[in-house]
């Protein structure tokens, strides 16, 4: 098992959801945390709390990773203190809307693609240069069963999460021969934001998509994210999918 007492693990979306929970666990490693988010007051609101459960120090940052000037440009200004990123955690992500392609708006599929994408590959080239160049570090981005099996009116998010994992399989493969390791987690349906952010607020239809079953928590997604990032350095997870009991895959589920 690997010691995070101490190493500095950046985590992009940590506002909420997944990334929050990450926030979390990490903390409870004893790790540094360097946190990034579009809602930084939520960041530091959340930094109390971070501290008192065991991270030794916090630096929170306002970031859109859309913006591939401003994820240079804050990589680029760390504090000293912050620059030695060990883990990676690209959590930054969202789906917009439930339609099918020959009605989809065309401003859901370029938030979707700019975030999940290319927000991933912003700041992946941001940070993996310095790993690379320190001998040590792991990059972990989150992906979905929507990756892995597409379901009715979810092409584009679906793809962006199938590019995320192709993006994993291929970093992979240009890491080989670096002390970089690099795992893609593959959630099933968490009860987050997630679908509040989907439906634009609309929170009657963000519950109905959990009625009926027992989805998984942040918490559980982050268990496994911090599992995989203490496997003994010579051990690469590569993929983790994970599923509630009540569902088999993206598109079959039990409700009672």
């Amino acid at each position: 098992m690997t010691s995070l007492r101490d190493k500095i693990v950046f985590i992009t979306g940590a506002s909420s959801g997944i990334g929050r929970a990450c926030a979390f666990a990490f903390a409870r490693e004893g790790a540094k945390l360097l946190l990034a988010a579009r809602r930084k007051d939520r960041l530091d609101e959340l930094a109390p709390q971070l501290l008192q459960a065991g991270a030794p120090a916090i630096h929170s940052m306002a970031l859109d990773v859309r913006d591939n000037a401003a994820v240079e440009r804050t990589i680029t200004n760390l504090p000293d203190e912050f620059r030695d990123i060990a883990v990676l955690v690209n959590n930054a992500g969202l789906s917009r809307g439930l339609d099918p392609v020959q009605t989809g708006s065309l401003d859901d599929w370029n938030e979707m693609i700019d975030t999940n994408v290319k927000g991933l590959l912003h700041v992946t080239r941001a940070v993996l240069p310095g790993m690379i160049a320190r001998g040590h570090g792991h990059v972990i981005s989150l992906g979905s069963t929507a990756g892995h099996v597409t379901y009715p009116k979810g092409a584009v998010y679906c793809a962006t999460k199938a590019a995320e994992r192709v993006i994993s399989e291929g970093l992979r493969q240009d890491c080989l021969g670096t002390p970089v390791r690099v795992t893609s987690v593959d959630p099933g349906m968490v009860e987050t934001e997630f679908s509040e952010v989907r439906f634009r607020g609309d929170m009657q239809r963000a519950a109905a998509v959990y009625k009926g079953l027992t989805p998984l928590r942040p918490e559980d997604v982050a268990d496994a994210i911090v599992w995989a990032a203490t496997r003994p350095a010579h051990v690469n997870i590569a993929e983790i999918q994970l599923t509630s009991i009540d569902q088999a895959n993206s598109l079959l589920f039990h409700r009672e």
